[in-house]
């Protein structure tokens, strides 16, 4: 038996003090009071000095990290992502792909694949944006590899994408959406001109659907013309992806969509593209240049590139914006995804049964200072200081 003493535990709806976390395996045994426990009957302890102790984050949006990308034509790519995500105290993700060419992107599918088995931040499967999308909102898509919704691009992957963003608007007809549905895939609205009637017609029978970066690429709120956004923030089952760099949602926007939406309808993402937590300079996102000065992430022209921001510091910003308990917010980066992607009777919470993925955060600036995966120590702050 191992434990996690002295943390504040981040529960679905609580935060615990004085409670001893422990786990066994790659499995959290039980969170039980602290006085009267013996410690001498565990293994190993980590102390957590007072930080929050929160479940390990699930990204379902991020394109790479590190100065490696989903699209990168290696396995090396993917091992890299995995071996850095838990310093930000992710320990589940969907790589994202781009729109690219289909054998591009098949053989990204078939990396990701591959990659489930090693070691790090865990993948649970793919996010395809694109290539299904709209030329008029592609933002740093490229346009010439859009293509018109197929499903024979998909069936051969069905057990590794979880999540596909598409233009309504650019359906032929409800087919598509039966198909993703008939095989558990998640659609979302993204990189879209629909407008808010398209929407709502589109999406009538869908169980739920999630909305790829709220406010970017698409249509925006109007009074007269609602737009996706409207939709978003009026149909219960919309779940709303969020950017929170302060960058590409302000603030006050967070506010709003925390306000109609509640815990239930958020999930934070990152967005982040290869030069997530490297220095400024010249980077790349999807065959195209991108420039990385003060924090933003730009193409040549000027257009928003994907994030450089890290989940820790994204579920940051969102407490801070939106003034949502501590719980709340941990959990539209933990169960909400979970959740949505089938896999929350496994993870997204710190339960007796769960896998120990488990993240402990600086109470103060929530930089992380431990991640277990499956039990399994895979980020150590102070042993990445010594180094």
């Amino acid at each position: 038996m191992k434990a996690i003493i002295d943390g504040m535990i981040v529960l679905p709806d609580a935060i615990v003090g004085g409670h001893i976390l422990l786990y066994e395996g790659d499995t959290i045994a039980d969170i039980v009071p602290r006085k009267g426990f013996h410690l001498g009957m565990c293994t190993d302890l980590i102390d957590a000095n007072g930080g929050f102790v929160v479940p390990g984050f699930i990204n379902e949006h991020i394109h790479g990290c590190a100065g490696a990308d989903t699209m990168d034509e290696n396995e090396e790519a993917l091992a890299t992502i995995q071996s850095v995500l838990p310093k930000t105290g992710v320990t589940s993700f969907l790589p994202t792909t781009m729109t690219y060419d289909r054998p591009r992107i098949e053989r990204a599918l078939d990396r990701i694949r591959r990659a489930k088995k090693n070691r790090g931040a865990r993948i649970l499967g793919a996010h395809m944006e694109g290539p299904f999308i709209s030329t008029a909102y592609k933002g740093a898509q490229k346009e010439s590899n859009i293509a018109r919704a197929d499903f024979s691009w998909i069936e051969p992957y069905e057990d590794v994408v979880k999540i596909i963003t598409l233009a309504p608007e650019t359906l032929k007809d409800k087919t598509f959406l039966k198909e993703c549905a008939d095989h558990h895939i998640i659609v979302s609205v993204g990189h879209s001109g629909a407008t808010y009637e398209q929407v709502m017609d589109c999406m009538e029978k869908c169980q739920f659907y999630h909305v790829t970066h709220m406010y970017n690429a698409m249509t925006p709120l109007h009074h007269r013309r609602p737009g996706i956004v409207g939709a978003a923030l009026l149909d219960p089952k919309a779940h709303c992806e969020l950017i929170c760099d302060n960058l590409h949602v302000h603030p006050a926007a967070q506010k709003l969509v925390y306000r109609m939406k509640g815990r239930d309808g958020i999930i934070l993402i990152t967005d982040s593209l290869r030069a997530c937590l490297l220095p400024d300079g010249e980077s790349e996102l999807g065959g195209q240049k991108v420039f990385v000065k003060n924090g933003e992430a730009r193409l040549e022209d000027g257009t928003l590139a994907g994030s450089i921001a890290a989940m820790n510091q994204v579920v940051l910003n969102f407490l801070v914006n939106s003034g949502a308990p501590l719980p709340e917010a941990v959990a539209m980066a933990t169960v909400n995804p979970a959740k949505d992607l089938g896999v929350y009777d496994r993870i997204g919470s710190l339960e007796k049964g769960k896998l120990a993925d488990i993240a402990i955060l600086d109470s103060t600036d929530f930089h992380v200072k431990q991640t277990l995966v499956g039990g399994e120590l895979v980020y150590n702050e102070e042993q990445e200081q010594a180094q």
